[in-house]
C-alpha cells in the first residue's frame, strides 16, 4: 500500500499501518550500520537520507523532534536515534534490532584491529599506519572543535562557559562529570530565568536544504502509535529489565571477582561514563583520556590516538574507541587468564555496560517526550551543556596535540591539578608535517575524513619503512 493511499483512506489523524515490514526494516538498519562513517553528524544525515528523503518512513517534524530528544540523553546520538525511530517503527524489538546493528559492525571491525595492534603493533608496517593516522586525528579533532564551536557558541555568555570549561579540564584537571552538572545547572537556573543567552536546541546536527518531507506524507504519518503512548506500568517494566541487564554484570564482577579486579574496575568506569556522556564522543573521550591514562594507566596517550584512528575508519559511533580501551586494559591485567581471551571480555564488557544504558533511555523515556516539547529551561541546559563541551574538546585536541607533535613533555603542577607542557626541543617534525598537511585538507580543501585518514596513514607507513 503506498503512502498516499494509507492517507486517503485513515485521514491524517489516525495512525496508519504503515506497512514496513520488519524484514525490511533489518535490511535498512543493516545499511545505515555500514553507512555510519564519520561521527555523528555524519551518520545522523545518513539516517535521514535513507529514512526521512529515500524511504519516507519518518517525516522532517517526527525525526528533529527524536533527535532533540536524544540529545538530551547521556550518550551517542546517533545509535539512540537510531533505536528510538526502530521503536517508533516496530515496537521494542525494532529498537533492539536498529540500536543493535548501528554497533556491531563496529564492534567487530575494532575487535579484529586490535588483536592486529597487540600481536603487529611492533611490526614497522603496522606502526607507520598508526603513526600516520595519528597525525590526521589530531586534524579530525580540529575540525570537531570549529564545527561545534561554530554553532554553540552563538554569544559571550556562551563563550565564557567553554572557556571555564576549558580552564578547569586541561588547567585543574576537573572530572567532566562536574563541568556537564554545573554548566546544565546554569544553563537550566537561565533558561527558567528566561536568559536571552541560553535560547537554542539541537542546531547543527538537523538537516539543511533541500525538500521537507512532512510527517502527513510519510509511512509512520502523523498520528501517535498506540505502543508509543505513555504507559507507566510497561515504562516502570521496561525500566528494571535493562537496569537488571545494564548493572547486574557491575553486581556480580563486584562479588566474586572483588573491587580490584580490571574487570570490575572496566565495568564500574565505563558504566559511569554511560551517564555522563552528553556532548558526543569527542567530549567523553577527554574524560576517558583523563581516567584511563592517568588514573587508571591502562593506555598510553599514543593508544588514545590510535584507539580513536581505528574508531574514525571503522563503521560505528565514534564512542567505540571505548571498547578499544578496555581491550588493551584486560590484556595488560589479565592475571592468570589468557591475555587474549581476557582483552576479549574486557571489548565485550566494555561495549555492553556502554550502550545498554542508551536502551535504557530510549525505551523508559520515549513515550514520554511529547511532554518535554517546548520545555524552556530544558533546552536552555542542552544549550549550556553544549557550550562547555567545546571547551572539553578544545583540551582534547591540545591534549593530542601536545603527545602527537612532541616527543617529550613535563607535568607542571597547579594545586591539586596540572598540566602537560611540551619539551619545545623534542618536536616531532615529520608528525607536524602530516598534521600540517591534513589539516590543510580538511579546512582548506574540504577533503572527506575518510580519505585524509587513509592518505595519512599511507604517507605514515611509507615513512617508517624508508627511515
Amino acid at each position: 500500500m503506498s503512502v498516499t493511499a494509507v492517507h486517503a483512506t485513515t485521514g491524517p489523524a489516525a495512525v496508519p499501518d504503515h506497512g514496513i515490514t520488519f524484514n525490511e526494516a533489518v535490511r535498512v538498519w543493516a545499511r545505515v550500520a555500514a553507512l555510519s562513517f564519520g561521527g555523528p553528524a555524519g551518520q545522523i544525515a545518513v539516517m535521514h537520507r535513507i529514512l526521512v528523503d529515500e524511504k519516507r518512513w519518518i517525516g522532517e517534524e517526527r525525526f528533529l523532534h527524536a533527535l532533540n530528544y536524544c540529545m538530551l540523553l547521556p550518550g551517542p546520538e546517533a545509535q539512540q536515534l537510531a533505536a528510538y525511530i526502530g521503536w517508533l517503527l516496530h515496537k521494542t524489538k525494532g529498537g533492539l534490532v536498529a540500536g543493535a546493528l548501528f554497533v556491531l559492525p563496529g564492534f567487530l571491525a575494532i575487535l579484529a584491529l586490535s588483536y592486529i595492534y597487540v600481536l603487529l603493533g611492533h611490526v614497522p608496517l603496522v606502526e607507520g599506519l598508526f603513526f600516520g593516522l595519528k597525525a590526521a586525528v589530531l586534524a579530525v579533532v580540529l575540525q570537531a572543535v570549529v564545527r561545534v564551536g561554530s554553532r554553540a557558541l552563538k554569544n559571550n555568555a556562551l563563550r565564557a562557559i567553554a572557556a571555564a570549561a576549558f580552564v578547569a579540564i586541561f588547567f585543574l584537571n576537573a572530572p567532566f562529570p562536574l563541568i556537564v552538572l554545573l554548566a546544565g545547572l546554569g544553563g537550566y537556573i537561565g533558561g527558567r530565568a528566561g536568559a536571552a543567552a541560553f535560547k537554542g536546541g539541537a542546531g547543527g546536527h538537523g538537516p539543511a536544504g533541500g525538500e521537507v518531507v512532512h510527517d502527513r506524507e510519510t509511512a509512520l504519518g502523523e498520528g501517535l502509535p498506540d505502543h508509543a503512548r505513555p504507559n507507566l506500568s510497561w515504562s516502570l517494566r521496561i525500566s528494571a529489565l535493562f537496569l537488571v541487564l545494564w548493572l547486574a554484570p557491575v553486581g556480580l564482577l563486584l562479588a566474586f571477582a572483588g573491587p580490584d579486579s580490571v574487570f570490575t574496575h572496566i565495568a564500574t568506569f565505563f558504566s559511569q561514563m554511560a551517564v555522563v556522556t552528553f556532548g558526543g564522543a569527542y567530549a567523553v573521550l577527554g574524560y576517558v583520556a583523563q581516567e584511563a591514562v592517568g588514573t587508571y594507566h591502562w593506555v598510553s596517550p599514543g593508544e588514545m590516538l590510535d584507539g580513536l584512528g581505528l574508531a574514525e575508519t571503522t563503521p560505528g559511533p565514534l564512542i567505540m574507541v571505548t571498547q578499544f580501551v578496555g581491550f588493551l586494559a584486560a590484556y595488560r591485567h589479565a592475571g592468570v587468564m589468557d591475555s587474549l581471551v581476557a582483552a576479549t571480555l574486557g571489548a565485550v564488557l566494555t561495549t555492553w555496560v556502554t550502550f545498554m544504558p542508551c536502551f535504557l533511555w530510549i525505551f523508559a523515556g520515549g513515550p514520554f517526550i511529547e511532554r518535554m516539547r517546548g520545555k524552556r529551561a530544558i533546552s536552555a541546559a542542552l544549550t549550556a551543556i553544549t557550550a562547555a563541551v567545546v571547551g572539553v574538546i578544545l583540551n582534547l585536541a591540545l591534549w593530542f596535540a601536545i603527545h602527537t607533535l612532541f616527543r617529550s613533555v613535563h607535568e607542571v603542577q597547579v594545586g591539586g591539578g596540572g598540566f602537560s607542557v611540551p619539551v619545545l626541543t623534542s618536536i616531532n617534525l615529520p608528525a607536524l608535517a602530516l598534521a600540517t598537511g591534513a589539516a590543510v585538507a580538511v579546512f582548506r580543501f574540504k577533503v572527506g575524513m575518510i580519505r585524509v585518514l587513509f592518505a595519512c596513514a599511507v604517507l605514515g607507513a611509507a615513512y617508517v619503512l624508508m627511515a
